[in-house]
């Protein structure tokens, strides 16, 4: 491992590059499905909203003040059961993936 190491810090071998999560993915294994629809514009209820298209660093803040407990407002007892499930990577990746949706 020490002998690895110095070869990434020379320069002669690249460190190795975590991918990025796959929204699309998360959003089916962390249920999102389940709520917002298959492809996030048939809610389950009418009083939850279409995700497709929606602006993904606004769509990012909701889902995290969801999570912190600063948006409890509305639907967000729903969310708050399942926002547990999800990191800051995993949200910034689903979000990033409803704002490709149409």
């Amino acid at each position: 491992m020490k002998f690895i190491l110095s070869l990434i810090a020379a320069g002669l071998v690249a460190s190795p590059v975590m991918a990025a999560p796959d929204g699309a993915k998360l959003y089916a294994e962390k249920t999102c499905n389940a709520c917002h629809g298959a492809k996030a514009d048939k809610p389950l209820m009418p009083n939850y909203p279409k995700l497709a298209g929606q602006n993904a660093a606004y769509a990012e803040q909701q889902m995290k003040d969801i999570k912190s407990g600063a948006r409890n407002n509305g639907q967000t007892a729903a969310m708050k059961g399942v926002m547990h499930l999800v990191d800051d990577a995993e949200i910034k990746a689903i979000s990033e993936y409803l704002a490709k949706l149409k």
